[in-house]
């Protein structure tokens, strides 16, 4: 009887209790056999997984939070030296059968080609572009490093057997890259429809307000969450929607300085904080709103929020961007980017209208059920892990060892 696949998995920008792609892409292969080891950062959050049949973590001290480029180098450094020890371990004990790498970044080509030597298949799964990350996070960011960032973007690419990305703007530059279009693989992002299917509304959740409107995700720099608070600012206090709360889930590096902002506005009344809260808690918020926003100016990202908002019936608020649209059209409103007095005038005009906000809702609940929703994406995933004839079911058609 054959051994059981092993995969083995590096995710360095957050743990693995976080980090939700990642999560379902675990639980898909070890429902289809496979043997999976999970390189990440520790965190409480990873007590559930570390009991899981078939998963074993192998856990390090998360850095410190960088502040500036050097810092990103010094974490990038250490989590390199990490995954290097733990790979190190596990391929003195046995055979990796599969490295998939959850990028960005794309640091750890040199790990990829010496287990690629020896026969392990290698997948990329990339998730967002460092370049364009640096872009986002930074006023003026050195032209020297965007050339490091590209350079170390097409060692990533030559060295896997199949890439895997969330949306077509990341497989272009994948392609471009220096990728085999054949060997790419577009995996949205989207909700688990078992999960999302079990949401109930709350109606406690609105407090005092008869509207409510919900951004989710990470705060991090490049999200731009302070263009919400800035339109909740505007609605409320420019067009006078006082019927009208806002709550912001989720935690991350600018959380302060957002909690901060509402304050200076004077916002408090109708902007909250809940923080990172479990998924089934961030459904019962989505059940619970009338409308989703996102303030992302990130051109190649597939926003996960706005796929959980349409999984729950919400119509979608968000600027006119390539990626967005693709997910949301014909289920959202699309604004100047940028135009935060805009978002706020057409969030004011959907309260007002129901119907419209129904009609969006239903179209996008059908694009999430018919095309987007994760258990779409896992023929996909699995087919991209195993390769080419596999079910992964068990072992798959071995990579020829290179020398």
């Amino acid at each position: 009887m054959p051994k059981p696949l092993h995969v083995a998995v590096i995710v360095e920008n957050v743990p693995l209790c976080v980090d939700t792609r990642l999560r379902k892409q675990v639980d898909d292969l070890l429902t289809a056999g496979a043997r999976v080891s999970v390189i990440t950062m520790r965190d409480d959050g990873n007590a559930k997984y570390r009991e899981v049949p078939g998963l074993t973590l192998y856990e390090y001290k998360p850095p410190a939070q960088p502040t500036s480029a050097v810092g990103y180098v010094g974490e990038y450094g250490i989590s390199f030296a990490w995954a290097t020890w733990y790979l190190t371990r596990l391929r003195l004990r046995g055979r990796i059968d599969v490295l998939q790498l959850c990028q960005p970044p794309d640091i750890y080509f040199p790990l990829a080609w010496v287990l690629r030597w020896v026969g392990t298949r290698i997948v990329v799964d990339q998730r967002d572009l460092m370049p364009e990350l640096l872009r986002d996070r930074y006023d003026e960011p050195p032209k020297l490093m965007f050339k490091v960032l590209h350079w170390l973007e097409r060692r990533s690419r030559r060295v896997a057997h199949h890439s895997i990305t969330v949306n077509s703007y990341l497989k272009d530059r994948l392609v471009g890259a220096g990728a085999d279009p054949d060997q790419v693989s577009l995996v949205y992002n989207g909700p688990v429809l078992a999960r999302t299917a079990n949401a109930v509304a709350e109606p406690s959740l609105h407090g005092d307000h008869r509207y409510l409107v919900c951004w989710a995700g990470k705060m991090g720099r490049q999200d731009r969450v302070e263009l919400v608070v800035q339109a909740a600012n505007h609605l409320i206090h420019e067009l006078g929607r006082e019927d009208c709360g806002f709550v912001l889930l989720g935690d991350g590096e600018c959380l302060d300085e957002h909690i901060a902002l509402t304050r200076e506005l004077g916002l408090e009344r109708w902007v909250s904080f809940p923080g990172w809260i479990p998924e089934s808690e961030l459904f019962s918020y989505l059940a619970t709103a009338d409308i989703g926003i996102d303030t992302s100016l990130q051109v190649e990202v597939s926003p996960v929020k706005v796929m959980e908002y349409m999984a729950q019936g919400l119509p979608v608020v968000c600027f006119d961007l390539q990626e967005s649209r693709r997910l949301a059209d014909g289920a959202g409103v699309f604004t100047t980017v940028g135009d935060v007095a805009e978002i706020a005038t057409k969030v004011a005009e959907l309260l007002d209208d129901p119907t419209t906000r129904k009609q969006l809702g239903d179209t996008g609940r059908r694009l999430i059920t018919e095309q987007l929703a994760w258990e779409r994406q896992t023929p996909v995933y699995l087919k991209a892990i195993g390769g080419e004839g596999s079910a992964l079911t068990g072992t798959v058609p071995e990579p020829a060892a290179e020398g």
